[in-house]
């Protein structure tokens, strides 16, 4: 693919956002007053909360809005840990190494003196910079209490926006640092209508029957619709995308490791199990709610009793309600490998 249509199509500005109307025009009101609060948005993976952030950045600062605006993804911090730290070009001046080993602070200090040393540059042009983590609910207690008084500490040149799908994981002084607001995933007549318009925009030919399958499939989820339509728009003799041609490219969406962890499961290898949840979450990025709906597929369509599917499905459903709670979603995944495996 030449561009990712989830990139090419990232709103520039509030008024691009789709969906979220309440939360968006709260936004637009403290931007337009120049008094923008700290910030938690919190809500369901893909429902604009990234985007909004992004796009306060740009309505406040123009095109060169990077120059006060710096994002970090709290769980590649700690998820990936060190590994990640030497591959980030930004870090390498504070930690001094690309080489994990001879890191001798641990990545809670190392993410304390980052966060610190970028909230006490001064703005360029502006009279406050921005700081945007994401997946907040990764920090752990000690990290999150360092971030609430660097917060409090350069809350005149810095804000803060956090955006977590979990955020009865942050601590209460966080949370009551900044305003929260709740993104939700759109609904299908406000997909429809923007999908419509990507289809125009691209000259594709989509019937409303492939609509419709797009939108089913989506649930809501923009950034799933886009990415499912461009399987489709690039997948040979689809001139007339309709549901099967969806379809299809949902298959294609599917990881390969989330086969070969259902196949561990089934075959009670849990070293194996464990080895593919690590490549989903580490290398694939996946968050667990998203391994879960792709295992939750393969489980329905795995050929075997509907008494033993319905107990696996009941399974996976406990596990997603675990982790909404959890502070792991490692943990939580290999639980539910063992209970598969009893």
């Amino acid at each position: 693919m030449k561009d990712l249509w989830t990139v090419k199509y990232r709103p520039k500005s509030l008024d691009e956002i789709v969906g979220n109307e309440q939360s968006v025009d709260m936004v637009r009101k403290l931007a337009m007053s120049n008094n923008l609060p700290h910030f938690v948005f919190h809500g369901p993976e893909n429902s604009g909360k990234s985007s909004t952030a992004f796009a306060i950045a740009n309505e406040l600062y123009g095109e060169d809005y990077e120059r006060n605006l710096a994002y970090f993804n709290a769980s590649d911090f700690f998820e990936q840990g060190k590994n990640y730290l030497v591959r980030d070009k930004r870090f390498r001046r504070i930690i001094g190494t690309d080489d994990p080993k001879k890191i001798n602070k641990s990545v809670i200090n190392i993410f304390k003196d980052i966060i610190n040393e970028y909230a006490a540059m001064p703005p360029v042009d502006a009279d406050f910079k921005i700081i945007f983590i994401d997946n907040a609910e990764s920090l752990n207690s000690d990290s999150q209490h360092a971030l609430r008084r660097i917060m409090e500490k350069y809350t005149a040149s810095s804000r803060f926006i956090l955006s977590t799908t979990q955020p009865s994981k942050l601590i209460s002084p966080l949370r009551s640092r900044g305003l929260q607001l709740f993104f939700t995933h759109v609904s299908d007549d406000k997909i429809t209508k923007f999908i419509s318009r990507i289809v125009d925009a691209e000259g594709l030919t989509v019937n409303n029957d492939g609509i419709d399958a797009l939108v089913y499939h989506a649930r809501g989820n923009i950034a799933k619709a886009l990415n499912t339509l461009q399987v489709a728009s690039i997948q040979p003799g689809n001139d007339n995308i309709g549901p099967q041609q969806i379809y299809d490219a949902t298959l294609g969406e599917q990881s390969e490791n989330i086969t070969n962890l259902f196949e561990s499961i089934i075959a009670k290898n849990i070293l194996e199990a464990r080895k593919y949840i690590d490549a989903l979450i580490l290398e694939e990025g996946l968050s667990g709610q998203e391994i879960l709906l792709q295992l939750h597929k393969v489980t329905v369509n795995y050929n075997e009793t509907d008494d033993i599917i319905s107990r696996w499905v009941t399974k996976i459903a406990d596990t997603d309600f675990y982790l909404t709670e959890a502070a792991n979603d490692r943990i939580q995944l290999e639980a539910l490998v063992a209970g598969f495996c009893q």
